[in-house]
């Protein structure tokens, strides 16, 4: 008889909450009473567009930086990453004396390569239809000797990310639903593994673009299935394949995945600015825009919301929430 051991655990995030402590902020959780009565619920939205670098990534990325060992450290940090991830890295290794080069796509948004940048860290571009960025990434690694921090593919990284859904439920207690987006699915399996372990009753529902619906295909099939490279403004969550080590966690406690258009992400960022007063780029719009458009199907008590980031230039900001009055 053979057992499997999942990745991670809640003792797993609870000792990463252990490691940021100090470091990472402890972001705060919104409610509008207008949202409440456009869904017919409760909602709590953890806005992580107000952690370090402007987003969730930095929890998991320190979470697993912090861990290397001093000769380690020494000899850097490599990393591949569409945006937030890669500031995080560079965030990261800043904070812990050491360097970092970054694989980012050439047509990463500005604001993203220049933040990076600003951070320290040398950036390595490649094109996203064409490269393979973990091929990329690891060949680098091992080339210049460094410790390769993957954006989803750690345990370390999926620990850190589900501290912000920890924080969520110690903040306002126990929750009938957690929606939150999905892309290579680290952020989701920290959340449902700190959400489930905490409160196995509550769902847990994941949020994909439409064009991007690589973890919905997957989860239907038992399988990981790829898709091709998403075209969609959520740039963040263009994976076209679920990580191998965070669809063994999100097969098992994932509930449901909900899907959303582009055009529903540009109004729930208008929403967001409009209503919340506060900035939230295309990816971490998604939850939003799946409550305010129905696709998560009848959500009602006290739902919970990882508002994932809010990296997005102004110029890009005005001309999609101006398209998404249109």
């Amino acid at each position: 008889m053979t057992t499997t051991t999942p990745p991670i655990t809640l003792d797993d995030v609870r000792d990463a909450a252990a490691q940021l402590k100090g470091i990472a902020h402890r972001t705060p959780v919104l409610r509008s009473r207008t949202l409440d009565e456009l869904v017919g619920a409760e909602v709590f939205l953890k806005c992580e567009n107000f952690q370090r670098i402007g987003a969730f990534k930095f929890r998991g990325a320190y979470n697993a930086a912090s861990r290397l060992t001093p000769e380690q450290l020494a000899r850097g940090i490599a990393a591949y990453s569409s945006g937030n991830h890669a500031q995080a890295v560079a965030l990261a290794a800043r904070e812990l004396g050491t360097t970092a080069v970054i694989v980012m796509p050439e047509d990463t948004p500005a604001s993203k390569l220049a933040a990076t940048a600003g951070y320290g860290a040398e950036i390595v571009t490649y094109d996203r239809y064409t490269g393979d960025r973990v091929a990329i990434g690891e060949a680098l690694a091992a080339e210049r000797g460094l410790s390769l921090i993957p954006p989803y593919e750690h345990p370390h990284v999926m620990a850190g990310q589900g501290t912000a859904a920890l924080e969520l439920t110690e903040e306002v207690g126990e929750l009938d639903a957690v929606l939150t987006p999905v892309g290579g699915g680290g952020l989701i399996a920290g959340t449902a593994t700190a959400v489930k372990g905490l409160h196995p009753g509550t769902r847990v529902i994941g949020v994909e673009p439409e064009a991007g619906d690589d973890t919905k295909r997957s989860l239907e099939a038992g399988r990981r299935v790829s898709v091709p490279v998403p075209r969609t403004i959520a740039d963040g969550q263009a994976a076209e394949t679920p990580g191998e080590l965070t669809f063994s966690v999100n097969r098992r406690l994932v509930d449901e995945i909900a899907l959303v258009s582009d055009e529903e992400i540009k109004d729930a960022m208008r929403f967001a600015f409009e209503r919340l007063k506060i900035v939230v780029e295309p990816s971490g719009a998604t939850p939003l825009a799946a409550l305010l458009a129905g696709r998560a199907g009848r959500v009602t008590g006290r739902v919970g919301m990882i508002v994932s980031g809010g990296n997005i230039g102004a110029e890009r900001f005005a001309q999609l929430c101006d398209s998404g009055s249109s």
